[in-house]
């Protein structure tokens, strides 16, 4: 471990510790950056492809399905050829499919470039997560992954902004090429900065979790993503779900039996790790499908513009990058167990309005309750991702990372869809001729969609209501982890011999 530069601040941060997050953190935008900036390009996309809005949302699913099939194997691998290895292997694999998805020449192309992008997007997120954790030590985790947590929350609100800038003023492929510079410097940068960790050779793959865990996850996130468009009772929704719900079942039961699993289940049950899995998982079913719609309700109910959306989120981002480095101070403090209990009360707060919002509410009583949401957000977070990694030994802290990775691409996917869904019927049921879903508005005019802006705000509020729900249920395992005695219990595995 690096020695802290200010011996009467042991948390304080080294430059080169600083270095080492800023070379990672490039590589992290970038994928973050990527779920939601191609989000504003749909629409130039299916023009220039000529092809449907049903077919070009696979450019989106596409890049998800990647991201969750490849993440459950970072953490093996991460400890069979190093973080550093890794890292700069996935970066790379996702500049080479950013630069393929630039140049491809068909819808198809352009979804089976998405894939190798998730691929490598994929392996990148927890892998940073991994580096920066290992590299602080357990003094700096939380002011690290505080400084590490800006971006990573101000990318999806700043992703449709420069998304729209790009499209708007050069092209749709600039979208994609914008990667490769920032790629290459990237890689570059991580040779020369990032210390070569030791690998473990005999580190064995489970590949008997990797096919059920993987797949799994995949289906899982496939059913969830059709149901928006087709609702829960269609076979393509509801079978897919089921499937996955039950090969991700299968795999808990061979991980509780494994001696050397892909992702160490008991390793949650016997710490803090697993109430602030439990955390992170309601966290992200209700706060990404939130983030989701609060810039359709502009959209849809308010008539603002994509941008203008997007420019009302701001404040949602200051509130996040504000609280984010506090967070990290407070964390390396007083432990990181407690925020979160602190953090869901003010996500409750930012969220509440939303619950009762009309076709009327005030733009800045919104931004300045985004603000809220935005603090609780900041506050909450990474935290949760620190308790986690803080609560298993140093050997389990590259699989800790994966499995909370995996956790909250699931649970923002689920999340959106859900609330996609609850909405999609409220808007149907207040609105005669809307049936089909929330591509059905689409269609409505202008003027129509001002004759039912009473109703759809109804059908806004009613959504938000749902998600509030579950933001609530969030403070139960909040507080076990605040309570909790995983610490000692970490302490004690790390003293376990590892499995071969």
């Amino acid at each position: 471990m690096n020695a802290s530069p200010n011996p009467h601040d042991p948390t304080a941060l080294d430059r080169e510790t600083l270095v080492v997050c800023g070379v990672v953190m490039l590589g992290g935008v970038m994928s973050i950056l990527d779920m939601t900036v191609v989000n504003v390009a749909l629409d130039a996309l299916a023009t220039d492809f000529n092809a449907s809005l049903t077919t070009i949302q696979w450019v989106i699913t596409a890049y998800t399905l990647a991201l969750a099939a490849v993440i459950p194997i970072t953490g093996w691998a991460s400890d069979r050829f190093g973080s550093k290895r890794i890292f700069i292997c996935a970066t790379a694999a996702f500049t080479l499919g950013s630069v393929l998805c630039a140049l491809a020449w068909s819808p198809g192309s352009l979804i089976a470039f998405r894939v190798i992008q998730g691929l490598g997007g994929g392996m990148v997120l927890p892998v940073v997560t991994t580096i920066v954790t290992k590299k602080a030590g357990p003094q700096r985790r939380g002011r690290v992954m505080g400084i590490l947590g800006v971006p990573f929350l101000a990318a999806p609100i700043l992703g449709p902004i420069v998304g729209g800038w790009l499209v708007d003023s050069i092209s749709w492929r600039a979208v994609f090429f914008v990667n490769l510079p920032v790629g290459i410097v990237t890689i570059l940068l991580a040779q020369i900065v990032l210390e070569r960790d030791r690998p473990q050779p005999a580190h064995r793959l489970d590949w008997l979790g990797m096919v059920l865990l993987s797949p799994g996850l995949a289906l899982l996130i496939f059913g969830f993503a059709e149901s928006p468009a087709h609702g829960f009772a269609a076979t393509r929704t509801w079978l897919p779900i089921a499937a996955g719900a039950t090969l991700i079942a299968a795999f808990f039961v061979h991980s509780w039996r494994d001696g050397d699993p892909l992702i160490d289940v008991k390793t949650f049950v016997h710490t803090r790790a697993g109430a602030a899995a439990a955390t992170l998982l309601l966290l992200a079913t209700s706060l990404f499908g939130t983030l989701l719609l609060i810039p359709v309700y502009f959209q849809v109910v308010r008539g603002t513009s994509a941008l203008e959306s997007g420019l009302l989120l701001i404040p949602q981002g200051f509130g996040a990058m504000a609280m984010m480095p506090l967070a990290g101070w407070l964390t390396d403090r007083f432990g990181p167990y407690r925020l979160p209990v602190f953090a869901v009360p003010l996500l409750i707060a930012g969220t509440a309005p939303f619950a009762l919002v009309t076709d009327t509410t005030s733009f800045t009583l919104l931004c300045g309750f985004n603000l809220v949401l935005g603090l609780g957000m900041g506050l909450g977070f990474m935290p949760t991702m620190t308790s986690a990694v803080q609560a298993v030994p140093e050997r389990a802290i590259a699989r800790t990372s994966t499995a909370m990775s995996v956790i909250d691409q699931s649970g923002a996917s689920i999340g959106a869809a859900i609330l996609s869904v609850l909405l999609a019927g409220a808007i149907a049921a207040a609105i005669p001729g809307a049936a089909g879903g929330l591509d059905a508005l689409g269609h409505l005019s202008g003027a129509r969609r001002a004759a039912f802006s009473g109703e759809l705000s109804e059908a806004f509020a009613t959504t938000f209501l749902w998600a509030l729900g579950v933001l609530v249920l969030t403070m139960i395992p909040a507080l076990m982890l605040a309570r909790g005695k995983g610490p000692q219990r970490a302490s004690r595995l790390a003293t376990e011999p590892e499995s071969a």
